[in-house]
């Protein structure tokens, strides 16, 4: 991939104007910082005292009392950020105060609403006065069982506010994914909506609400914000009450003043091998990478309107919602991205004056599929990024947005998560676009890819780890006081080194490129592949519409690749398709690629936040338990699986 395609370079007016140049010409003027790109990122890295604290004040993150050091202690679990500080999350998101518009809501119903700064902050005052009058405390925790609706950040933002903790789980959970997260961390109030739409269909929650207070005791008050119904019934939840009562707006908004890495978040692993693991983020390290990654990476500003198609569920929401702090104007999108016609999101696009559009491969891919050509069909001149997650971004999917959306656009393949709740490698708006790669490593990460001796190699695949602390690694894991499966999760494999579990090549230019879980990787023969580069052939394919690719374990220790496939309808996998699918993985990858076994399915199995389950799939055909299935978007997909090879 050392070859990979050049497909847009920024001009030097847009690179000098932007803040990740300001940011370094700033460096460089004062700490002698290299304003070359790849000694600017190990600058970050060797100086990080300098580079955080620096950054601190670039972002204009005013705290109620100041650090008396950058960090103190030493390694990855030892490390303590800005020891002394005391600030407040939503007050630095809330700190603009005018009628600019702060949020921008649709739905696919096609209704729209639009809050100013403003407006906002007097409605985060009203909901959190409210949450102080039910008992809501420092400390406690806020569950939101919400879709991508306005209230979701206000409520937020009102729990930000007192120091309470907010939890989210998007509503097309069942009841048992919910408390599975939920039941472990003990909210005290719970907000909701009375249903959602999807796809055209309202579906009513009032029942699985109902079910979810029962079995939390924890759970004192239910507030319900009417979504699908002007006045719900909600004579199921004894003592509820419904938004437009219990949130009144207010000037009197006040902020509790709380250290650094006081709790702020509360996010969940994906769950699809036992209960998920409950990751808690600190106010001040999420703040902090979060303006780093928005306003540098992604060049955010107050003339910015930003979407990240999105559910609750998912903690691009989290980084969405952060936005705010820049002044930009956040635009949520709330149901089916496809309903009533597959062109809504470029319609929405178009109406707003979108800038930044963030999304995913799999959308990307869909949007190929049915042929939609955006930049012909609506006017996208405003559109000057576009951002992609949650798997890796196929050298396909990156000439389609080139031909189809705009050929003037930086397109940013971002890769982290939930567990750092920000990125390791994102975009950069002063370097290049590559066919296949991330832009860049994050500035402050000490990222590498280590061998199978533990050895960083650049143009090699290896495991993408981090060598240093970084202000949003995890405070802990609720009900974790040893830190044990803190330490279990990241730490067993490499001592005091930070492993993501991700297959990934740092290339000799700086860039990335993802190969996908390392914990799906294939090992046939010994011989490491990562799942992600079966699927960019077959996924290209006119034939195929999704796919997924697992290991199967072999009598002699050894592995058959399976790939099972899911067929544009009305075709029928047979033995010439069969062979093609073969053949192009052959030609394009190595006979290691070619699957011993191809299946074909109705559907691929995902997580509610759209990312593929290759373990649970992997578990069905070897016949052992899926034990969490409520954590997945459609659980059915799963039996089909067992038995299949």
């Amino acid at each position: 991939m050392q070859n990979a395609e050049l497909l847009w370079q920024p001009t030097r007016e847009r690179i000098e104007r932007s803040q990740m140049h300001a940011f370094m010409g700033l460096m460089a003027e004062r700490h002698g910082a290299s304003t070359d790109w790849l000694s600017f990122h190990k600058w970050s890295v060797e100086h990080r005292d300098l580079f955080w604290g620096e950054f601190l004040a670039f972002a204009e993150i005013v705290p109620t009392k100041p650090a008396t050091a950058t960090y103190d202690g030493e390694g990855m679990l030892g490390t303590h950020w800005f020891p002394g500080m005391k600030l407040n999350f939503a007050a630095h998101l809330l700190r603009f105060d005018d009628d600019r518009i702060a949020i921008e809501a649709e739905d696919e119903l096609g209704r729209t609403r639009s809050i100013t700064y403003r407006q906002l902050r007097r409605q985060v005052a009203g909901c959190a006065a409210a949450m102080r009058g039910v008992g809501v405390t420092k400390g406690d925790r806020v569950g939101g069982f919400m879709p991508n609706v306005p209230e979701s950040i206000i409520a937020m933002l009102a729990a930000a506010s007192i120091g309470a903790i907010w939890s989210s789980c998007s509503p097309d959970f069942g009841i048992n994914g919910v408390f599975d997260r939920f039941g472990q961390i003990e909210p005290k109030l719970l907000v909701t909506v009375d249903g959602y739409s999807y796809g055209g269909k309202r579906l009513d929650s009032i029942e699985r609400v109902a079910g979810i207070v029962e079995r939390i005791p924890s759970i004192e008050t239910v507030v319900v914000v009417p979504f699908i119904n002007e006045a719900p019934d909600i004579s199921a939840l004894p003592g509820a009450h419904l938004w437009p009562s219990f949130v009144t707006e207010t000037d009197d908004l006040t902020f509790e003043s709380l250290p650094f890495d006081h709790p702020l978040y509360i996010m969940y692993s994906s769950g699809t091998t036992g209960v998920p693991k409950c990751i808690v983020h600190g106010a001040g390290g999420t703040l902090l990478q979060h303006m780093k990654e928005l306003m540098l990476h992604t060049d955010l500003t107050r003339d910015d309107a930003i979407m990240y198609f999105t559910t609750c569920g998912w903690m691009m929401w989290n980084w969405l919602v952060s936005s705010l702090g820049t002044g930009a104007t956040v635009l949520l999108y709330e149901g089916s991205p496809f309903h009533p016609k597959p062109n809504h999101l470029w319609r929405l696009a178009e109406r707003v004056g979108m800038t930044v559009f963030g999304t995913s491969p799999k959308y990307i891919s869909a949007c190929d599929k049915v042929g939609l050509t955006p930049g012909t069909q609506f006017d996208l001149s405003k559109l000057r990024a576009m951002l992609s997650t949650g798997s890796p971004l196929t050298v396909e999917n990156f000439k389609w947005v080139y031909e189809h959306v705009k050929d003037d656009l930086q397109l940013a393949s971002i890769c982290g998560g939930t567990d750092i709740i920000s990125c390791f490698m994102l975009g950069n708006p002063t370097v290049p676009v590559y066919g296949g790669e991330c832009q860049s490593l994050g500035l402050g990460m000490d990222v590498a890819a280590f061998d199978d001796n533990a050895k960083p190699v650049v143009g090699l695949t290896g495991e993408l780890v981090c060598c240093t602390p970084f202000p949003s690694q995890p405070t802990g894991f609720w009900k974790d006081p040893n830190d044990e499966k803190y330490k279990e999760a990241y730490f067993d494999h490499y001592p005091d080194v930070w492993r993501h579990g991700d297959f990934v090549q740092i290339t000799e230019r700086g860039g990335v490129i993802v190969f996908g879980r390392s914990d799906a990787t294939l090992n046939p023969g010994g011989v490491r592949i990562g799942t992600a580069e079966i699927y960019r052939q077959v996924e290209g394919m006119g034939e195929v519409v999704d796919s997924v690719v697992v290991g199967k374990r072999t009598a002699d220790a050894d592995v058959d690749i399976c790939l099972f496939v899911v067929l544009r309808e009305g075709l029928t996998l047979d033995e010439d398709l069969s062979d093609s699918i073969k053949r192009l993985i052959r030609s394009e990858t190595t006979p290691r690629h070619v699957p011993k076994f191809i299946r074909q399915v109705t559907a691929v199995p995902y997580t509610i936040s759209g990312k593929k389950v290759e373990m649970a799939v992997a578990k069905m055909i070897h016949g052992d338990p899926v034990t969490n299935r409520d954590a997945l978007a459609n659980p059915e997909a799963l039996d089909q699986y067992a038995g299949i090879v």
